[in-house]
């Protein structure tokens, strides 16, 4: 899977209370969208973890996302 990653990017991921918030400034939105087309360009099966250790910002939650059907 091929992620193109926008020049600038921020994204960050909580949990709080049950809900996932997912914060980016338009970089890491539009980095997002991206990841999303790749995805669903992908196999059932196909996902991509993002946490602080992978393009999200220190204290992130770890994200995963992953195409089904």
């Amino acid at each position: 899977m091929i992620t193109r990653w926008e020049d600038g990017f921020e994204m960050s991921a909580s949990v709080r209370d049950g809900e996932v918030t997912i914060s980016a400034n338009r970089e890491g939105l539009v980095s997002l969208a991206n990841i999303l087309m790749d995805l669903a360009d992908e196999g059932p099966g196909a996902h991509i973890h993002l946490d602080e250790h992978n393009s999200l910002e220190d204290g992130s939650a770890e994200l995963i996302i992953e195409r089904v059907g």
